[in-house]
């Protein structure tokens, strides 16, 4: 039985960046542990200042007072795709290595953070809202991140060794050309976590937001 070539091809790549994407995957998650951590330093005015802006922004998702769902959509996308072309440039840039590593350091405290004050200040309630706000675009766009920062680490290691350690190697354009395709690849799958996140997201927010908010009410009776 032949394997379908797009299997096989994922399946090298697997084979051979497996170790990386291990210490990307760890990095990610340590960024998300600090983001955690962050939230239990900050002093209470700040917690109520922030938590302030948060039902602010709770209350006009459940009056439906938010950007239109294209807006969302084209903010969004335009976001994620600048955050992996940054990395896919840095690759190129061979000295930005250690930049790929922040930014996906950064990726991991931003969701950390976010889902920590979450929790912190509003308990199951801020989890069911973490839940039905954060995680859905996330499933699809970190992992999308994730992929490209492996291959942008791979192609500036790649770079640095054909540059400082005078191997010998043919034309650059081949690798050029797939490490273009790959960011394409990414920039494409992005649609699918903008969409989620203009189109469902804020439909799941609203039932959570109203949902927590009538249970507040009746505790409150």
């Amino acid at each position: 039985m032949r394997t379908h070539p797009l299997k096989s091809a994922i399946a090298v790549h697997w084979r051979e960046h497996a170790s990386l994407y291990v210490f990307v995957i760890v990095l990610f998650l340590m960024g998300v542990i600090f983001g955690a951590i962050v939230v239990n330093s900050l002093g209470f005015s700040q917690k109520q200042d922030l938590y302030y802006y948060l039902t602010q922004f709770f209350g006009q998702v459940s009056k439906d007072n938010i950007a239109s769902a294209h807006d969302m959509f084209r903010q969004s996308y335009m976001h994620n795709v600048k955050y992996t072309a940054l990395m896919w440039v840095l690759g190129i840039s061979v000295i930005g290595l250690p930049i790929i590593l922040v930014l996906l350091f950064f990726k991991g405290v931003v969701v950390g953070f976010t889902v920590g004050f979450l929790v912190n200040q509003m308990g199951w309630r801020g989890f069911l809202l973490s839940f039905v706000s954060i995680m859905p675009q996330n499933l699809v766009a970190i992992p999308l991140m994730i992929v490209m920062g492996v291959i942008s680490i791979s192609f500036s290691l790649h770079m640095v060794r054909n540059q400082f350690m005078k191997r010998p190697h043919g034309s650059m354009f081949p690798m050029v050309m797939r490490y273009a395709a790959a960011m394409a690849a990414v920039a494409l799958g992005l649609l699918l976590s903008s969409a989620v996140e203009a189109y469902l997201s804020p439909a799941l927010m609203k039932q959570a937001v109203q949902w927590t908010m009538s249970l507040i009410i009746m505790n409150m009776i």
